[in-house]
């Protein structure tokens, strides 16, 4: 028996209630990114009872689904990546992570220069790829560090691969991490971003690296992994939860490539185990640049290889399709958006048709715990009895 969950990064359904305190009301990034292109075609997700979620132009509620479906809160403070992936496995934060939309503050910046012995420029919210562009010149000028966050709470530091080779740059990460540590910020991901190339066309490399913070609590995945069960990571799982309780990580380089991933662990990997995958570009590529029309594609290239993954699938495994937050690519804001989530399920074990909505995505967690017959998480509640067939 194998689950596997995947991560639609940043695909929410719908305003929560206390959307409004994170400026996000109106917010539903599925439904309004399909009335932007005049409607989605997902007739593999719509079968599965997408459509009967919300009204989602293109695609249409179904009265036979072949999956269980629902839609997710989100219990903990905040609209991130971490935040997100941390609760579907178990953890509720208690404080949020901290932002920085007026840049880091000095003493920070100024530390981490003096132990460096570089300078510092950028030190705002800023998209990578303009903020290179934008201080690229600057930088292979003075070897100056190019620091910048986002709407995540990370500390990112880019620089040319020609002059601060990869392995510097993860030396000043992991000093960045230290010090944020040590100074009492809770940063979710210090990240290393190299680029090469000519200005302005310069180019980020794949030898990204990230150094997170461990989780705050028992997760699923030291659960499965502290009782022999394997949990394998797709894209940035890894990073995610700091490579705690991931047997093995695959990076990937787009969605595709995710899906392509995804396939071959599937193929390869026959035994009890979790399949945990992040497909990445809807949130990245997309929604942080308001292009729903890019949106769009992206969810319809997914659900062209959606038949992959399910023809794939072994008797009694387990399909979960689900999100982190939102991340609405027809709103203004370009930043995260504080959403539900939907959560289909599929698979031969499974009795299609609408479940009882989530007050929490921890309870997607406790729901794996209790399908491996691992000790309880300390948050969630389990849905398996409402999604199982009888006997």
């Amino acid at each position: 028996m194998r689950a596997i969950v995947i991560v639609l990064d940043s695909v929410g359904i719908g305003a929560l209630p206390d959307a409004s305190l994170y400026g996000d009301e109106g917010s539903n990034t599925l439904v309004n990114t399909a009335r932007a292109v005049g409607g989605l075609k997902l007739p593999n997700m719509e079968k599965l009872g997408l459509g009967n979620l919300d009204e989602i132009l293109g695609v249409a509620p179904t009265d036979r689904p072949r999956g269980a479906y629902t839609v997710m809160k989100e219990k903990s403070p905040g609209k991130d990546t971490t935040t997100g992936h941390w609760e579907i496995a178990g953890i509720v934060l208690k404080k949020p992570f901290d932002l920085f939309p007026r840049g880091f503050p000095r003493e920070l910046i100024e530390a981490f220069e003096k132990a460096t012995g570089r300078a510092v420029i950028g030190n705002k919210p800023a998209s990578g790829t303009e903020i290179i562009k934008e201080l690229g010149p600057v930088h292979e000028k003075a070897g100056a560090l190019i620091v910048y966050t986002s709407a995540d709470s990370v500390f990112q530091v880019a620089a040319k691969e020609e002059i601060v080779p990869p392995e510097e740059l993860y030396r000043y990460c992991k000093t960045a991490r230290t010090l944020l540590d040590e100074m009492g910020f809770k940063v979710a991901r210090v990240i290393a971003r190299p680029f090469t190339g000519t200005w302005p066309n310069y180019v980020r490399t794949e030898r990204r690296k990230d150094f997170s913070l461990d989780p705050e609590g028992t997760t699923v995945l030291d659960l499965l992994t502290q009782s022999g069960i394997p949990v394998y990571g797709v894209g940035k799982i890894g990073d995610i939860f700091n490579y705690r309780g991931v047997t093995k990580n695959w990076k990937t380089k787009d969605n595709m490539d995710g899906v392509d991933k995804t396939l071959m662990v599937m193929k390869e990997r026959k035994e009890d185990c979790f399949i945990f995958v992040n497909l990445v570009d809807f949130d990245m590529k997309y929604g942080h640049r308001n292009d729903p029309a890019g949106y769009a594609r992206a969810l319809e290239a997914f659900d062209e290889r959606l038949p992959q993954i399910i023809d794939r699938l072994e008797k009694g495994d387990i399909l979960f399709i689900t999100a982190d937050h939102g991340c609405d690519p027809t709103t203004p804001s370009t930043d995260h958006s504080r959403e539900r989530v939907p959560l289909i399920v599929y698979g031969s074990s499974v009795r299609p048709g609408r479940f009882n909505e989530r007050e929490s995505f921890a309870d997607l967690g406790q729901t794996i715990a209790e399908l491996f017959h691992v000790e309880p998480l300390e948050n969630g509640v389990s849905f398996l009895k409402e999604i199982l067939k009888e006997g």
